[in-house]
């Protein structure tokens, strides 16, 4: 596996300038950034990949909820704190900062995700989950159903434990989400 591989497919934890701890993934999609933007803004869509429903006008300065399937969490408010049509989506998701920024490159798209952390204990948990989301989403892409179902909980367990071995023990001291056993 190429270095360059192995950089898109998993992500990295930096501090940023404001000293926030910030997850940073990139994919590259085999698809037009039409069809990615609706896969990451649609509900019926965000179905497929997204951890929660977002309720709430795509509009930036709109109040966002985000509730989770069967109840395996408290809902989270939020707020849209940037929506450019095509390429950019960012919002307060609880006390974290997601941003998800898609450009057009010759074979398909480029997604950038940027979470930036409450607190860096969570990096390794949150690094395995939006691993694991961006794997079904690219799967939804392609066409499989059901994509987050079959992937997801036994997909997270086996890329958390790179992600704590890669991120250290002070980026893993909050565990598993509830649903996770």
């Amino acid at each position: 596996m190429t270095e360059e591989v192995l950089v898109e497919r998993y992500g990295k934890l930096e501090q940023g300038h404001d000293g926030r701890w910030q997850l940073r993934f990139e994919r590259r999609l085999t698809h037009p950034q039409e069809k990615v933007w609706r896969a990451i803004t649609d509900p019926e869509h965000l179905a497929a990949w997204f951890p929660s429903t977002i309720e709430g006008e795509r509009a930036a300065g709109a109040r966002l909820r985000f509730s989770f399937p069967d109840g395996v969490a408290e809902p989270i408010d939020g707020v849209m704190l940037a929506y450019d049509p095509m390429s950019l989506l960012e919002l307060q998701w609880g006390p974290d900062i997601v941003r998800i920024e898609l450009e057009p490159i010759s074979e398909g798209t480029l997604l950038r995700l940027l979470d930036t952390l409450e607190e860096r204990g969570k990096g390794a948990r949150d690094g395995a989950g939006w691993h694991t989301c961006l794997n079904a989403l690219a799967a939804h892409l392609d066409g499989v159903e059901e994509a987050r179902d079959e992937m997801a909980m036994d997909r997270w367990k086996d890329v958390h434990g790179h992600y704590v071995e890669s991120f250290g023990p002070e980026a893993a001291t909050i565990g598993p989400p509830q649903n996770i056993e």
